[in-house]
């Protein structure tokens, strides 16, 4: 996907010689949580966030406050997953983006770069998302793949979604199959399973044992 056709234009950078006030009347009249803002001589030199303009004393200048400019951006060759970060990372919804030689180009929104996550295989295409953990010691992602596939299954898509006391989760998207086989031989490998988009046989075998013991017990 090429993002770089995704890059707006509508707001220029603020120059460090506006006033202060013109920068909250701009964020009165929009959903943005940061500005860019340049020298004079059209260098970028970061974004400031609406939380702190509205600090700022509204008859002073945009180059008074420079030092609070965050300076974050990313590169018009970035690709979609690495901008993504950078939003993360920055707790932003506006991302300004730069050529190679440092020129302002513009921005992209969040909405927009999100929108494309969702057009991914591991959003679009039909199958079932498994959620399963293991010690971050044990695992590997060729025995995660050989499970998948050795139970005619196909991977969609696989991330870390968590990390935390030795323990790694992941995130998996499995299309063409069932999950119940896949999710029992995960099992024998000694990988815990958090969650799973459909039934999970096993613990339902579990669960009608249990009931029949109780009323076994309660006869």
């Amino acid at each position: 996907m090429n993002l770089s056709e995704y890059i707006i234009n509508d707001i220029k950078p603020l120059s460090t010689a506006d006033k202060i006030s013109d920068m909250q009347l701009l964020f009165n009249q929009l959903t943005y949580t940061h500005m860019p803002i340049k020298n004079q001589d059209n260098t970028y030199i970061g974004c400031l966030s609406e939380t702190d303009v509205y600090c700022f004393e509204s008859d002073k200048f945009v180059q008074d406050y420079s030092y609070a400019a965050e300076g974050f951006f990313v590169r018009e060759t970035a690709n979609w997953l690495d901008v993504l970060e950078t939003f993360a990372q920055n707790a932003t919804n506006i991302m300004p983006v730069l050529s190679a030689n440092n020129t302002y180009l513009g921005y992209y929104e969040l909405n927009d770069v999100i929108t494309l996550f969702n057009q991914t295989p591991f959003f679009a295409e039909d199958g079932g998302t498994l959620i399963i953990e293991k010690g971050i010691n044990d695992y590997s992602f060729s025995e995660i793949t050989q499970i998948i596939e050795s139970n005619k299954g196909k991977l969609l898509g696989v991330f870390i979604s968590k990390m935390e006391n030795d323990l790694v989760q992941f995130t998996l998207k499995i299309g063409n199959t069932g999950l119940n086989d896949i999710i029992q031989s995960f099992r024998r490998y000694n990988y815990n399973i958090i969650s799973g988009t459909e039934d999970d046989s096993y613990l339902e075998n579990l669960k009608e044992r249990s009931d029949y013991l109780n009323k076994y017990l309660n006869m």
